[in-house]
Formats: structure tokens, C-alpha cells, sequence
């Protein structure tokens, strides 16, 4: 992969970031409207997104709680941003599992700001934007924690491997060879 290739795909990692917990609107938005916010933040990432059908089923399965009035709270929006990136790499049945653990565990806004922290610290380790990964949150090392680490080295590792390979087709469709 040219040296060119690289710095785009690392700058787009760079960039991007969720919106911390107190960030996402809690004025209660429609679910067009939270579909295009979720998409909106995870555009940098490519393959990952969601749409008003796959948020309608979550919620039928109980992932998500009803929204009111049709309406979606922060929490609700949190967790579809954990969800949109999960679904990546695990089933439904076990994000389900994650939740359930999560909510006997944390808050939603601390177990989303760790997902928060966890995805962002990472892609940047994955990337290669920094040289180890950091330790989140002071607390001891729990069951919880390690499984979202390796949720969210999962998904980086995954982003990482797509947008090489779209950069290998970019490069051969446009007749580029590997100039390092």
C-alpha cells in the first residue's frame, strides 16, 4: 500500500472521535434524526453505520428501550452508537449479553464513556498513532472492562483490515503500484 494510502486512512482515525456522554442531545430526537447523527459519527469509520429499520429491531429486541413519544433520550442514543459499532463484530444475542453485564454493572454514561474512550484509545494503537494502548478508567480491571478492550481492539482491527483492502482497490483500479 503507497505511503499516500496510509496518511489519508490514519488521518481520517485521527479525527475522529464520539461524543462524550454529556455531548449527545437529550432533547428527545426522532429516529431519522438519530439515524443521521450515529451515521454522521461513525462516517470516518466506513463500513460502520445504522439505519431506522436495524434501530426499530433493536428496540423490538429489547437492546434499546422504547422511545417516548418517538422520541430518543441520550441514554437510548448511547447505546445505539455502542450497538452500531459492536454489531461489527459480535451477534445480537451477544451484545444483548454485554448490556445485560453493563447494566448490573455501570451507569450508561460510565459504560458508554469507557466504550467511548476504549474505541478511540484503540484505532489509535491499531493505527499506529501511538505506540500502546492506555489504561481507561481508575478502577480495578474487571470482567466488564476486559471484554470491552478486546470489543473495541476487535472492531479497529476490523476497521483497519477494510480500509486497507479499499485502499489496495483504490490503488489498482487507478493503476497505482506500492511506492515504500
Amino acid at each position: 500500500m503507497r505511503k499516500e494510502s496510509k496518511e489519508i486512512m490514519n488521518a481520517s482515525i485521527r479525527e475522529f472521535s464520539l461524543p462524550k456522554y454529556e455531548d449527545i442531545p437529550n432533547v428527545g430526537l426522532y429516529l431519522e434524526q438519530v439515524t443521521n447523527y450515529i451515521n454522521e459519527y461513525l462516517a470516518p469509520l466506513e463500513n460502520l453505520s445504522i439505519t431506522a429499520s436495524m434501530i426499530s429491531n433493536y428496540v423490538k429486541k429489547g437492546l434499546v428501550a422504547n422511545p417516548i413519544k418517538k422520541q430518543y433520550t441520550r441514554e437510548q442514543i448511547a447505546y445505539l452508537l455502542f450497538i452500531a459499532a459492536a454489531k461489527s463484530v459480535l451477534s445480537l444475542d451477544n451484545i444483548s449479553l454485554f448490556l445485560d453485564m453493563q447494566k448490573a454493572t455501570y451507569t450508561a454514561a460510565v459504560a458508554y464513556e469507557y466504550f467511548r474512550m476504549e474505541l478511540e484509545n484503540s484505532l489509535h494503537y491499531v493505527f499506529g498513532l501511538k505506540d500502546h494502548l492506555d489504561r481507561i478508567g481508575s478502577e480495578r480491571q474487571t470482567d466488564e472492562k476486559l471484554m470491552l478492550r478486546n470489543t473495541s481492539i476487535t472492531i479497529a482491527n476490523k476497521i483497519y483490515l477494510e480500509k486497507c483492502f479499499s485502499a489496495v482497490r483504490k490503488e489498482k483500479e487507478n493503476g497505482l503500484s506500492e511506492v515504500d
